[in-house]
């Protein structure tokens, strides 16, 4: 009987785009017969104060007041997926595109949008002993099967991280979100929970063909800023959560009050090595379709979260 990807060597005749795009940089590489959580290692902070900065290790802690500035959403560029990195415009939603496609218009609706991009990719699947955890530096999510690790290339750095993604298996479907990295999988692979692989095809085939593209997630609440253990006012790193859509870039507003880009890790926190000082904080997020939200306000809460007050509309 089959067992999955865990505990079985990779067999390259499986694999529908071959055995190239091996592991790259970043992480520990996993042998060849393991996916799934690969462990990186993380630039530390140079703060007066300081708390262990390893990947995976974050939790959080008590949640911060509400922010008390308003949140705006601009439609964008056409989606391209997360490693693009697009820029919003000015203009403002149609409300009718708007209240369709956005569950924040009405609850009811569901959240799960059209395909965000046009072209499907095409790969395998496998599973392994998903927990939420990971590349991603995201919580655990017991209960949730619906997680999954992507192909180094494909995980590009992180950028991949708290997208869904659309599968297409030989005998269903499934929507799972990113929370890992694969080191050793080619690009086009997906590693997922044993319980969505079951969703796609019997579990003792243990590899099987699959094709899949970024959708927006079913996600009815606002976003969230997470602050990693360990920030302060002279090293802050800023994890976003709960986004409908794959991240594209992060800003916050200086003590100048011009808005400053922050380079995003491997580890997915958005990371500026000499802080951002001691908060409230206004902060822009963009994501990959070019919508934009702000937040002003934002309280510093060291290892915890900061509710924003907006979510991205789904694609389509």
């Amino acid at each position: 009987m089959a067992t999955g990807w865990r505990g079985r060597e990779i067999v390259c005749a499986a694999l529908l785009l071959g055995c190239d795009g091996g592991p790259g940089e970043g992480g520990a590489a996993s042998t060849s017969t393991g996916a799934g959580a690969a462990e990186t290692d993380e630039p530390g902070p140079v703060p007066t104060t300081q708390a262990d900065t390893s990947p995976g290790t974050d939790t959080s802690a008590d949640t911060g007041e509400p922010t008390t500035g308003s949140a705006s959403t601009s439609t964008g560029a056409d989606p391209t997926g997360p490693e693009a990195t697009a820029a919003g415009s000015s203009s403002e939603p149609d409300p009718d595109t708007t209240a369709a496609s956005d569950p924040t218009a009405d609850p009811t609706s569901d959240p799960t949008g059209d395909a965000c991009e046009a072209e499907a990719h095409a790969g395998v699947a496998t599973y392994y002993a998903a927990d939420g955890t990971g590349n991603c530096s995201f919580d655990a999510a017991p209960g949730d099967p619906l997680v999954a690790a992507m192909n180094h290339a494909d995980y590009a750095a992180s950028a991949a991280c708290g997208a869904c993604v659309a599968i297409d298996g030989p005998d269903g479907k499934a929507t799972v979100r990113i929370v890992d990295r694969c080191p050793e999988c080619p690009q086009g692979h997906i590693d997922l929970h044993p319980d969505a692989f079951a969703m796609l095809a019997d579990p003792q085939l243990g590899v099987v063909p699959i094709s899949w593209r970024y959708v927006s997630c079913p996600t009815p609440g606002n976003i969230t800023y997470h602050f990693k253990e360990g920030s302060n006012p002279w090293w802050t790193a800023v994890q976003i959560r709960g986004h409908r859509n794959a991240i594209a870039s992060f800003e916050y507003k200086d003590a100048m009050g011009d808005w400053k880009g922050v380079q995003r890790v491997d580890y997915n926190f958005f990371v500026d090595e000499s802080g951002m000082g001691p908060g409230p904080f206004s902060f822009r997020v963009t994501d990959v379709l070019g919508n934009t939200l702000e937040d002003s306000g934002v309280p510093f809460v060291e290892a915890g979260d900061s509710p924003g007050a907006g979510q991205f509309p789904a694609c389509g």
